[in-house]
């Protein structure tokens, strides 16, 4: 469990929950709660009793369960006195370890990254309590970026600070949600490169691809992905819409914090509809790699087809003449002649040098251009 104090002027860690302001969050500033899965099952009871003290109110039973559920997809909620939002992050360390089989051999490696895990937040006036799976790896980085400016000593431009240091529980969210979706972004990299590769592999005629199975698993993958996506996106549009619904601020500087919360929902949204995007094309991609793959290889029987057939046309009526001259008959043209076997060997050269320049020249001999 990890515990922040954050004000205009720094973030600074806590040690614990006992540590936190018995008279509720600071005026000037809001508590980050932020807990791994476990962590809150073990702990649920003092977490009850520390949103009720800060944050005026407990979680509802529903959503503790849904915070406590690891299969839930993304989602958004809300009370009259907090929102609930879970986002599904890519599984690091310990998590991607723990994927099944089917994952683990999804074709290329970057394929068998697709497994995820939810990340859920509850979005208080003042106080933000997230849980994450159990490597806290996003929780970890931005608390390494919210240290860094208090790190720096009493010479730090206050202004300065304050432009770094998120503004309010919801503002934290949007940038804890948003180093999730850059994960996706940076994934879509290795995706486009490995299956590049494999559609190469597909459309080279030279090549005879077998592998089959791992494909289809990893279009299965990139399905999943989809789904995953369109669940953020979902989540996304249903939080832009509560924060349009909210009454209008009355002072220049909520309304100012407003336009900021807007800005970076949408910049959040742009960034799923990226990666939706993309790993869309990318399975269009597939299919129509795997299409020309088959047109390849039915061109490429084709032309074994027509070579095959020349060759019957060539040796066709080679075999009628030997098939003549083989007859048994006492009296035949050439057969008593001391030159007849070599004047029926030439005719038959002659006929088959014949047919092949003439095949060769009607182009049913010549190989296809690269």
């Amino acid at each position: 469990m990890r515990i922040f104090e954050i004000t205009p002027a720094e973030a600074r860690e806590l040690p614990g929950l006992h540590a936190c302001p018995a008279a509720g969050a600071p005026a000037d500033g809001y508590l980050w709660l932020s807990l791994t899965r476990t962590e809150l099952r073990e702990s649920l009871a003092d977490v009850q009793r520390a949103l009720q003290r800060l944050g005026g109110t407990p979680l509802v039973d529903l959503h503790v369960s849904d915070l406590l559920n690891d299969q839930l997809p993304s989602h958004y909620d809300a009370t009259s006195q907090y929102d609930v939002l879970v986002i599904r992050r890519l599984a690091a360390g310990a998590d991607a370890a723990a994927a099944g089989p089917a994952l683990r051999n999804a074709g290329p490696p970057a394929l068998r990254r697709i497994d995820t895990r939810p990340v859920g937040f509850a979005v208080f006036d003042r106080v933000l309590l997230s849980v994450h799976p159990e490597d806290g790896a996003v929780r970890d980085a931005v608390a390494a970026r919210l240290g860094a400016p208090a790190a720096q000593g009493p010479a730090l431009d206050v202004r300065a600070t304050s432009a770094r240091l998120p503004a309010s529980p919801a503002d934290l969210m949007l940038r804890v949600v948003n180093q999730i979706v850059d994960s996706y972004l940076a994934l879509r990299r290795d995706l486009t490169r490995q299956l590049d590769h494999w559609q190469a592999e597909l459309i080279d005629p030279r090549t005879r691809f077998s592998n089959w199975g791992a494909l289809m698993q990893s279009r299965q993958a990139l399905r999943h992905l989809d789904e995953i996506c369109e669940d953020q996106r979902s989540a996304m549009q249903d939080w832009l819409e509560a924060l349009d619904a909210l009454p209008a601020p009355d002072t220049p500087a909520a309304a100012r914090e407003r336009e900021l919360l807007l800005v970076r929902s949408r910049d959040v949204l742009e960034h799923i509809q990226r990666v939706v995007h993309h790993v869309r094309r990318l399975e269009q991609n597939a299919e129509t790699a795997v299409q020309l793959h088959f047109s390849v290889q039915s061109h490429r029987t084709n032309d074994i087809m027509r070579v095959l057939t020349v060759l019957t046309a060539v040796f066709l009526p080679l075999n009628l003449i030997a098939g003549i001259f083989g007859m048994n008959f006492e009296f035949i043209p050439l057969v008593h002649k001391a030159d007849g076997f070599w004047i029926a060997m030439g005719s038959m050269l002659l006929i088959a040098v014949v047919l092949t320049a003439v095949f060769w020249r009607k182009r049913y001999l010549a190989r296809t251009a690269k």
